[in-house]
């Protein structure tokens, strides 16, 4: 994996990415996505968890839908839906140590919010490998996979865009990243939350450089 030598920004989605799919804590987000949509709109369960897909598959993310055709207050959606328990997340030493070797700067680019991301961080002991996290207020609510979330990314990175590589577990979130000129690599994890969301863009072959189910066994074995 000699792909590497150039790259001087690292470019990480922070859920299932970051720390294994198993962790399940989109499990929680999803319930409480859930149960602000029931709040929200005076509905039951069964009909804000239509909605939520419906918001998510059409607009990219459940909040962008909502902000779009209901006029939520990002913050306020934002705080709730990511108040969840993270004892399922621990240390990873391993890949500590793997993201410690690469060159350049890293950063945690996340359809999430800040507060989140800097929590989940902490509780991996990663936060001090981390130069910027890019979060859904940094691309002005345009999440990914839209192409203007990258643009803002790949501008804020100050890193010219054949020197970037980027990694996410949603395999469409890879398109635009490679338009740009990034290394793509896809962290298969096989999580249903990875299936979901926009059918565009489609993931082709030749969107993606490198697959792998261990983040930082790949981190290791690159050669820099």
């Amino acid at each position: 994996m000699g792909g590497f030598s150039n790259t001087r920004a690292w470019v990480f989605d922070l859920d299932n990415t970051l720390y294994p799919a198993s962790c399940d804590l989109f499990a929680q987000i999803d319930d409480r996505m859930t149960g602000y949509i029931a709040r929200l709109l005076a509905v039951d369960r069964d009909e804000a968890r239509r909605l939520q897909k419906e918001h998510y598959r059409l607009h990219g993310t459940t909040l962008n839908g909502l902000m779009k055709l209901h006029g939520v207050e990002p913050e306020d959606y934002l705080a709730y839906v990511h108040d969840i328990d993270l004892s399922t997340v621990q240390p990873d030493p391993t890949l500590a140590e793997a993201l410690a070797r690469l060159p350049g700067r890293r950063f945690v680019f996340t359809n999430g919010c800040r507060h989140h991301a800097e929590r989940v961080l902490a509780r991996l002991e990663l936060s001090h490998l981390f130069d910027e996290i890019w979060d859904i207020r940094t691309i002005e609510y345009r999440p990914k996979p839209d192409a203007h979330a990258y643009r803002t990314a790949l501008a804020r990175s100050g890193v010219p865009a054949a020197q970037g590589a980027m990694f996410d577990d949603i395999a469409r979130n890879l398109v635009e990243a490679h338009a740009l000129g990034w290394t793509t690599v896809w962290l298969r994890n096989g999580s249903d939350w990875s299936r979901q969301g926009p059918s565009h863009p489609i993931a082709e072959p030749h969107h993606i450089h490198y697959e792998t189910e261990d983040l930082a066994q790949f981190l290791h074995a690159i050669r820099l």
